[in-house]
């Protein structure tokens, strides 16, 4: 399955990524607002080798894509709806530092939210930000999300239990690319 947006093409994942996905989930500047610990070579592999084998599954409850520029096919992040219940979604994105501040991360969410609410009939979709993620707390704001609330010592990465804050979108208040 491959989705385009304006600036992102969201793919799957392959074997081949493994550089890519290092580069997100070891790199401490994008697992730190992730609210995740940095992974080693081998636990990025793991990823990456679950992240396949989950999007083999059938029926899919997992679209964990790959987030690549239009004009090349290096992973530069990841984008993910993890279907829950009653037509409901978790959505989780992150792009690598080097490739953020260039609207990736913006690009690729509204991309696989128009997704989401079109090909997947989703109602609800949520995303839980850790409350120092400026950047992301700001992109679903500005994509029509509502905050609910503070989930509290919701993770525990880097020694310590930090909160995060829930937002949702329902599908009457999606407004889809045109």
């Amino acid at each position: 399955m491959a989705l385009t947006g304006r600036r992102v093409r969201l793919r799957e994942f392959s074997a081949d990524d493994l550089d890519g996905v290092r580069g997100i989930v070891g790199d401490d500047r994008v697992t730190y607002y992730l609210n995740i610990n940095s992974r080693n070579a081998e636990q990025a592999r793991q990823l990456l080798d679950g992240i396949i084998e989950r999007a083999r599954q059938c029926p899919r409850n997992d679209y964990y894509l790959a987030v690549t520029a239009l004009d090349e096919d290096r992973v530069v992040g990841f984008t993910r709806l993890l279907l829950g219940d009653f037509e409901a979604a978790e959505l989780r994105f992150a792009i690598a530092h080097d490739h953020q501040r260039r609207g990736y991360a913006t690009d690729a969410v509204r991309t696989i939210l128009d997704f989401g609410f079109g090909t997947l009939g989703l109602h609800r979709v949520t995303a839980a930000i850790g409350p120092e993620n400026a950047a992301s707390l700001a992109l679903v704001e500005q994509l029509g999300f509502t905050r609910e609330g503070v989930l509290r010592d919701h993770v525990f990465t880097g020694g310590a239990w930090r909160d995060s804050i829930l937002y949702s979108v329902l599908v009457h208040e999606w407004r889809p690319r045109s």
